[in-house]
């Protein structure tokens, strides 16, 4: 079974992004962005929700075309205006979760979820998402996008490692935990 892995920046308080969306104040540049592009390359299926895909807009992502060209991309929305034209992008209108329990069963390496908030935590609610990576940095917004919206429960951790950059940016690895093994 294919795990799912919640790969994302977020400052110091929890947030992925201002309230705007803007993502200004997260390096673009160092040691940890080489290496998560590094890192990139080792997922083959990236999963995202609709204001995911459609930040995408901003930075020459054209509507309809795959945002990670390297890997099969899968559009979670019911209310997306857009139609693939990229055999590499599916969007998904409807039965969500059915569609990422069937992708969990595939063959393949881990699922990218990217992106974050509502999607990240829908997926966590149904007890769908395995692993986190999070790329915490070295800053507060103060308020925002948070990291999770609402969650329905606490979820336990379990540390896996970390990685400390020269940028300030600190990679923490977790495993979420099951009831059965807490």
């Amino acid at each position: 079974m294919r795990k799912i892995i919640y790969h994302v920046a977020a400052t110091l308080d929890g947030f992925i992004a201002h309230p705007d969306g803007r993502i200004d104040g997260f390096a673009h540049e160092g040691d940890h962005v080489a290496e998560y592009l590094t890192q990139l390359q080792a997922y083959d299926t990236v999963i995202m929700g609709r204001k995911t895909y459609e930040f995408g807009y901003a930075y020459g992502l054209e509507a309809g075309k795959a945002a990670y060209p390297h890997m099969q991309n899968y559009v979670f929305s019911s209310s997306i205006p857009v139609e693939s034209s990229d055999e590499k992008l599916v969007i998904v209108r409807e039965n969500a979760l059915e569609q990422i329990i069937a992708l969990k069963q595939e063959e393949g390496s881990p699922i990218y979820l990217c992106g974050g908030g509502a999607f990240a935590a829908f997926l966590l609610q149904e007890k769908q998402v395995d692993e986190l990576l999070l790329k915490q940095s070295p800053m507060l917004f103060g308020s925002g996008i948070p990291l999770f919206t609402a969650l329905p429960e606490t979820l336990h951790l379990e540390f896996l490692s970390s990685k400390a950059y020269e940028s300030g940016v600190l990679l923490n690895h977790y495993r979420i935990l099951n009831q059965s093994e807490l």
